[in-house]
């Protein structure tokens, strides 16, 4: 329930590629969420990425990136398994902050764009 296997990450290039040029994506600061629906046999694979451009030091952006893990490890099965059903997704969480954010924080920007992606994945 709480795990983040393999399966569920997004490594696969040709994947990578159609999601970044064919998906759709939101904005809620500071996420920036790219996602497609795509036939996939676990219900999300998932890429974060924290750009060099805004965190020169690899410390920095590996502290986000592991919060931002931690953060989707705990809440994907309440806030996105729930409304996908028996389809899956591909999505891409980039983080678009200038400054680290303190987890709280992060936390609850993350829930909201949970919340703003399942309107948007609805409507589509």
């Amino acid at each position: 329930m709480y795990t983040f296997n393999k399966e569920e990450r997004l490594c696969n290039k040709r994947l990578l590629t159609k999601l970044f040029h064919s998906g759709s994506s939101l904005i809620l600061h500071p996420f920036r969420i790219v996602w497609l629906a795509e036939d996939l046999s676990v219900p999300a694979q998932v890429v974060i990425s924290v750009p060099k451009r805004n965190f020169k030091r690899a410390v920095d952006r590996n502290l986000l990136k592991r919060r931002i893990r931690e953060i989707y490890r705990l809440h994907k099965s309440a806030f996105l398994y729930s409304f996908l059903d028996c389809q899956s997704i591909l999505l891409g969480i980039t983080y678009i902050g200038k400054e680290i954010a303190e987890y709280p924080h992060m936390e609850k920007k993350m829930l909201a764009a949970f919340e703003k992606l399942k309107k948007s994945y609805s409507a589509s």
